[in-house]
């Protein structure tokens, strides 16, 4: 007996077929498929390892898909962002109309306080925006804007 071969008569490290070969030509046939099937399996695998070119257009493959799932991903988060800053720039808007109207209204407060509430003064500031107006008509007529 050899250092591969065990007491029962089968080889260590194999299927543990026995070293004196198939019990018939049914049992041989069988074997003989069966390591076609696994030599077969190993040529694959073998071609597969050796076939650089393939793995490299495999790999291109992924590598595309993954980009392009990025690209996807990355244009969401712009279009959320620009939403975000639209709603952000719409609410900075509301805001400065809000605090304009109320400066206007405490100037018009304040205007009235000063004195431009007397009918004289209304008068004459209705009269000085009625002349530059008109100021501006007579301008624009004689330079044929009109």
């Amino acid at each position: 007996m050899t250092d591969a071969t065990s007491r029962d008569g089968s080889r260590s490290g194999s299927t543990a077929q026995p070293v004196g070969g198939a019990k018939g030509p049914d049992e041989l046939r069988r074997q003989i498929e069966e390591t076609r099937g696994q030599l077969g399996d190993t040529v694959e695998e073998l071609a597969g390892k050796a076939d650089v070119k393939g793995r490299a257009k495999a790999r291109a493959a992924d590598l595309k898909d993954k980009a392009g799932a990025m690209s996807v991903q990355l244009r969401s988060s712009a279009a959320h962002a620009g939403h975000t800053v639209q709603d952000k720039a719409g609410r900075a808007g509301h805001t400065v109309q809000d605090k304009a109207g109320r400066a206007g209204h405490t100037a018009h407060d304040t205007a009235g306080r000063a004195g431009f509430g007397h009918p004289r003064a209304v008068l004459a500031a209705g009269v000085a925006v009625g002349a530059v107006a008109a100021a501006g008509l007579v301008r624009r007529r004689r330079h044929g804007h009109c």
